[in-house]
């Protein structure tokens, strides 16, 4: 349970959907010159928003028990059908791609670190060290 806290797996989902949205956004790039190619992109800071405004869930104390910890908190990809920037119908601005991986980077780096950050602090209570 300890490593199941909601804050460690929101930090998990949060690396997931980075993760996720480094694949869509270099798809994205690899696909910039091909004719009819329809950009997508990776929802999830909603899905996270809604699910901290949600009432937390029980707890799990049987390992029989159904687990709502978690639950909508999937990253989704949605693909953008209804526009078109170029004559070939292609929708991928490169200078938008590129805007994007980059502030992903920063996000899941910071994650990452507040990740880090959290297992640093359980190594110190499970050793019996402060600060």
């Amino acid at each position: 349970m300890l490593f199941e806290s909601p804050t460690l797996l929101a930090l998990q989902k949060a690396l997931d959907a980075g993760s996720l949205r480094q694949r869509v956004i270099a798809n994205n790039i690899a696909n910039i010159n091909t004719p009819g190619f329809k950009k997508s992109s990776v929802e999830f800071q909603t899905l996270f928003e809604t699910a901290l405004n949600r009432p937390l869930p029980l707890a799990k104390t049987d390992p029989r028990h159904l687990s709502a910890r978690g639950a909508g908190l999937e990253p989704r990809v949605i693909t953008h059908n209804n526009t078109s920037i170029r004559a070939d119908g292609n929708n991928v601005d490169i200078e938008e791609e590129m805007i994007s991986q980059a502030a992903n980077m920063l996000a899941y780096q910071t994650t990452a670190q507040l990740v880090s950050g959290k297992y640093a602090s359980l190594e110190r209570v499970i050793r019996g060290r402060s600060g």
